[in-house]
């Protein structure tokens, strides 16, 4: 026990008097001063070390890079921390050489987005090399992705527990059904849009790209904030990687052709997903080749009047939105996410004209009730 001021509480500190330690038996005593010697002599050294243990709680999910586990980090005292936890998959290397160079260049972007640090960005805690395996400690989300988020069943699993009125209230503002999945109300959709810029102007102002932006890559957390998360396409413009990975219904015109993936070419993936949001429509069904999707993305940016939901397609600040996302030319896209959210036709200006008629509501609240009855 270190030693203690003794001091009667129900009398005031006497400022004259001069408090002396409560007299301690000499064995504890020494055992005080050694360990605040201890103390002493730990912060004089240039590191320190120690190991650290991760308990497996459950297998979140698994794709062609990798396996993410949630997972609980052991602490002093019984505590434990909780985190996901991504292994980096060393099969589909032609060698051991080729898979360390490509997760050397990892580790860069982990660090370099670690230095971010955007609270609409996944916060990256470590690189880890475990037995020649590359190893992620990144946060774990408490939420869903957006991808089951607009997966009808979401829907269905509330209904049963909601009263009619809120039923008919979550229909009109938050998110309602389609002939093939859900589609969020505008308001709502552009707030997860908006959320989505943020993070991604951030990135791209550190000189990052994120790659293969998708719903599936948007979690969209219990507390009604969105962050986007995956960087394991993700790259710096002065180090590229040596085998791009992006998903072909979502990557832009110039990425299905053979160019290089650029912020524009973010903005323009992260226009399929609002533009997904919007129309309840999973993008480009009907394309089943790179050729006929390249046509479709193509032709998307003019049929948006006649693909979008009434209520949509007759909000001009909206189309213009999105012909801004999504144009095939990347010459005539936004310039930067920045731009996207604040000029004339942004994001931004689409709120606006919400809260000028009077229809504007607090999404970051109305998507964290509708999520409190997910379970």
């Amino acid at each position: 026990m270190l030693p203690e001021i003794s001091q009667d509480l129900s009398r005031p500190l006497d400022p004259t008097k001069v408090y002396q330690p409560t007299p301690v038996a000499d064995g504890v005593a020494s055992e005080a001063h050694e360990l605040v010697d201890r103390f002493q002599r730990m912060l004089r050294r240039d590191a320190v070390s120690w190991e650290q243990n991760y308990s497996f709680v459950e297998r979140l999910g698994a794709g062609g890079q990798g396996v993410v586990y949630l997972a609980d980090r052991s602490g002093a005292f019984d505590v434990k921390f909780r985190l996901a936890l991504k292994f980096f998959r060393p099969d589909g290397y032609s060698t051991v050489a080729a898979y360390r160079a490509e997760m050397g260049r990892l580790a860069r972007v982990a660090v370099e987005l670690a230095s971010v640090q955007h609270d609409n960005l996944l916060d990256i805690f470590n690189v880890i090399e475990l037995q020649g395996i590359h190893v992620l400690a990144m946060e774990w989300v408490d939420g869903f992705d957006l991808r089951y988020l607009l997966t009808p069943r979401t829907l269905d699993e509330v209904r049963a527990t909601m009263n009619p009125a809120r039923w008919e209230y979550v229909n009109d503002v938050v998110v309602t059904r389609t002939a093939s999945q859900l589609r969020l109300k505008p308001g709502v959709a552009t707030s997860i849009l908006r959320e989505c810029l943020a993070g991604m102007a951030a990135m791209h102002r550190n000189g990052l790209v994120h790659g293969d932006m998708k719903p599936a890559n948007i979690m969209v957390k219990r507390t009604g904030n969105c962050k986007i998360i995956d960087f394991g396409s993700a790259f710096a413009v002065h180090d590229p990687p040596t085998r791009p990975l992006w998903t072909p219904r979502y990557a832009a015109v110039e990425v299905l052709e053979g160019a290089a993936h650029t912020p524009a070419s973010d903005l323009a993936s992260l226009g399929y997903v609002f533009y997904e949001m919007l129309s309840g429509q999973f993008p480009f069904p009907e394309a089943s080749d790179g050729p006929e999707l390249v046509q479709a993305k193509r032709q998307l940016a003019e049929q948006l009047p006649d693909r979008l939901p009434r209520d949509v397609a007759l909000n001009d600040n909206l189309i213009q939105l999105l012909q801004g996302l999504i144009a095939p030319d990347p010459a005539i896209r936004f310039k930067s996410a920045e731009e996207a959210e604040l000029s004339p036709n942004g994001a931004s200006a689409f709120h606006r004209e919400l809260i000028r008629s009077n229809l504007a509501s607090e999404y970051e609240n109305e998507i964290r009730l509708w999520l409190s009855e997910l379970e």
